[in-house]
């Protein structure tokens, strides 16, 4: 089965080890993410007890979903496991191409109205949760699941507006290629995804990034420059470039 399917805490238990558990990894502090987002995070990762939103911008269907199986997909290879929570119509296909590890995935698609619950029982045993906000939500449930994030060094990965999350990542403009003379088909989108937080991410920072595009990861250099054609990124790049990464639009 594509993930794992838990409705409520105590199915959740039997999941994954306790988060107090030694780490076989070596218990490091920072995730990994994709090269092309090193440069969006303060830590050139995702650090265990930090809360990483990632906004659903305005169309809903703006590249976030996307995006946050971007954010999730070198943490699950690199074998930590992760949960989603309130998105049922995630895409499994798309995660799995991402590099997503399923046997280390928990889904949680409806948890109904104790969904703070849930996502308190994930945290407890999971290295990255993902949980879509459900509409204005108030301040002490999301402080109080950041705080347990904090203390049980997991990272809580809010999907919509969350007030004080540490780094806020968001889709927030792009345009389409593929059409010529009126035919062709749209083949990918280069998106501008940026990223505003707190502290050490209150400096506001952008990239650009393609979705959807070849399977091969690629640099674009800006207008003037050359670019070898399926030339591989081998990590973020420096100097006015813009990054290139392979997604799925969703």
């Amino acid at each position: 089965m594509a993930g794992r399917m838990a409705v409520g805490s105590a199915a959740l238990t039997d999941l994954v080890r306790p988060a107090s558990a030694p780490d076989p990894a070596g218990a490091h502090r920072t995730l990994p993410v994709l090269p092309e987002l090193i440069g969006l995070l303060p830590n050139r990762g995702l650090r265990r007890g930090s809360t990483v939103a990632v906004g659903t911008g305005q169309p809903v269907r703006s590249g976030g979903t996307s995006l946050l199986l971007a954010l999730l997909a070198e943490a699950s290879r690199a074998g930590s496991w992760c949960a989603v929570v309130g998105v049922p119509t995630l895409g499994m296909g798309a995660a799995a191409e991402l590099g997503i590890a399923l046997d280390r995935l928990a889904l949680v698609p409806n948890p109904g109205p104790e969904w703070a619950t849930v996502v308190a029982a994930l945290i407890d045993g999971v290295d990255v949760v993902v949980v879509a906000v459900p509409g204005s939500i108030s301040a002490s449930v999301t402080s109080r699941l950041a705080a347990r994030a904090r203390q049980r060094g997991s990272v809580l990965v809010p999907y919509g507006q969350w007030a004080g999350a540490d780094v806020t990542l968001q889709v927030i403009g792009g345009a389409w290629e593929g059409l010529g003379q009126g035919r062709g088909r749209l083949r990918r989108r280069e998106v501008t995804v940026s990223a505003r937080g707190r502290g050490a991410a209150a400096r506001p920072k952008e990239i650009k990034v393609w979705m959807p595009g070849d399977e091969a990861t690629r640099t674009v250099k800006p207008a003037g420059g050359s670019r070898t054609p399926g030339s591989p990124t081998t990590g973020s790049e420096t100097g006015g470039r813009r990054t290139a990464l392979t997604l799925v639009a969703r």
